[in-house]
């Protein structure tokens, strides 16, 4: 039995930079619950976005869920700004060196959802022990940092790892992936048990997104 129903969460970042809130109104617009925001700082990964002023900014234009995805060297320093910004849900990376469960811990005691992401290079095991603490799990599906990257398919035993995991221990996180996801990969990973999927090029490039949204969360 599926933990969750399929959700698909638009990333802002394939959205027009000149007009974000346009772009978030687009994604309103088009049926979806979810929106999807890359926070990256240039150093863990080789492209600069946004920051939690534009979170902050965007919040009250908007009654989406805000999955709030942090690509930074030192998460830990900026998650009481992206408290404050409005973040329903935070994601950290595994992979940088700093106190990741108590961060995790920190997100949580301000009532705000959280998450764990990891690179397509990293294993399930690397992750395991925060499973219990975390809302959710994003396996990335490319290596971040640059939207309209191809799908890495060699991720896909990875992500039913981390489903077997979720049914095992009873654990109730989303399975969320990001990176190349279009109609055809999105059935990819839903079989692999993702129920979280974030498509940005996809999205926006799409003739109905009301029948893209449809698709992917059917």
């Amino acid at each position: 039995m599926k933990t969750h129903k399929n959700i698909l969460a638009p990333s802002l970042l394939a959205g027009d930079h000149s007009s974000l809130l346009s772009a978030l109104k687009e994604v309103e617009t088009a049926g979806a619950q979810w929106i999807h925001l890359d926070i990256m700082d240039g150093h863990f990964v080789p492209n600069l976005s946004f920051g939690p002023q534009t979170v902050a900014d965007l919040r009250p234009k908007s009654s989406l869920f805000f999955d709030v995805h942090l690509m930074l060297s030192q998460p830990h320093k900026y998650i009481d700004a992206f408290l404050k910004a409005g973040s329903e849900l935070i994601t950290i990376h595994v992979e940088p060196d700093y106190p990741i469960q108590q961060t995790l811990d920190k997100i949580k005691e301000a009532n705000c959802q959280c998450g764990i992401a990891l690179n397509p290079n990293v294993s399930a095991a690397e992750v395991e022990p925060f499973l219990p603490s975390v809302d959710l799990v994003l396996a990335m599906t490319v290596f971040p940092g640059f939207g309209g990257q191809s799908f890495h398919e060699e991720v896909l035993p990875k992500l039913k790892e981390l489903n077997e995991l979720r049914k095992k221990n009873n654990y109730h996180y989303r399975l969320e992936v990001d990176g190349g996801i279009d109609l055809k990969t999105a059935e990819l990973c839903k079989e692999m048990g993702v129920d979280t999927l974030v498509a940005g090029t996809a999205f926006f490039k799409a003739s109905d997104r009301l029948n893209f949204i449809n698709k992917i969360e059917s």
